[in-house]
C-alpha cells in the first residue's frame, strides 16, 4: 500500500487558503495560531507518510527475501524450514546466533450461526444445573456470548468454553457446535526482528510493526 498526502478539491489562488468546507478564505483572516497549527500538522503528516511508505517497501522486500531464501534452500539443498508448509512460526537466525527474524501467519477467525445453537445448549445445561451450577460458570458462559459494539464476540472467551469438561451430552454438543461455527476468513503475516550482543543473552526485539502495513 502506498500512502499519499490528500489533494485539495480546489486549488486556492495566491493570498487565499481553503477551510474544511472547501471555501476560499483570505490568508490574512487566518489567526496566527491556526496557521502555525496547520504548518505543524502538515510537517508531521509529511514525515509520517514518508515513513509509512518506507515501512511498506521494507515489508515487501522482507517477504521477497524470505521467499527467495526458502525457494533456494528447497531447490539447492533439499531443506524446508520448519513451519514453512503450515501455520506457525518460521525462524531464521544468523550463523553467529546474534540476529533473528521470525515470521508468523495468523488466521483471522469468525463464528457462524452454529454459535447460536451452542449458546442454547449451554443455557439448557445451566437451567437444569441450577442447584449445582457455580455462579462463576454462569459468568463464563454469559461473557463468552457477550458481543461488543461491533457485534463481535470474544474469541478467547468462546474458546475458554472448549476447555471446560462436563459429562452432560448437551454440553459436549455445545462444544461441537462451537467448533463447527469457526470460519477462517483470512490470514495476516507478521514479521518480528530480534538481536542480542552475545549468544547467551536474551533476545531484544527491534520494534518495527509490519502487521499494520
Amino acid at each position: 500500500m502506498t500512502y499519499t498526502l490528500p489533494t485539495p478539491a480546489v486549488t486556492a489562488p495566491e493570498g487565499y487558503v481553503l477551510d474544511a468546507k472547501d471555501r476560499l478564505v483570505p490568508a490574512s483572516a487566518v489567526k496566527p495560531v491556526q496557521a502555525l497549527e496547520d504548518q505543524t500538522v502538515r510537517k508531521i503528516i509529511g514525515y509520517a507518510v514518508d515513513l509509512a511508505n518506507q515501512i511498506s517497501r521494507f515489508k515487501i522486500n522482507v517477504f521477497a527475501d524470505i521467499s527467495s531464501f526458502m525457494s533456494l534452500a528447497a531447490e539447492q539443498y533439499g531443506v524446508t524450514k520448519r513451519g514453512a508448509e503450515g501455520k506457525g512460526n518460521i525462524t531464521f537466525t544468523t550463523y553467529d546466533g546474534l540476529m533473528q527474524v521470525k515470521v508468523q501467519v495468523a488466521d483471522h477467525l469468525a463464528f457462524g450461526p452454529e454459535l447460536h445453537t451452542a449458546r442454547r445448549l449451554f443455557d439448557e445445561c445451566l437451567v437444569d444445573w441450577t442447584a449445582d451450577a457455580r455462579p462463576e460458570l454462569r459468568t463464563i458462559v454469559t461473557d463468552a456470548f457477550q458481543t461488543d459494539k461491533e457485534g463481535q464476540v470474544s474469541r478467547d472467551a468462546i474458546f475458554r468454553l472448549l476447555r471446560i469438561d462436563f459429562d452432560d451430552e448437551r454440553w459436549k454438543q455445545g462444544q461441537e457446535a462451537i467448533k463447527d461455527s469457526i470460519r477462517i476468513v483470512g490470514s495476516k503475516a507478521y514479521c518480528r526482528f530480534y538481536v542480542r550482543a552475545r549468544a547467551t543473552d536474551p533476545w531484544s526485539a527491534i520494534p518495527v510493526d509490519l502487521a499494520a502495513v
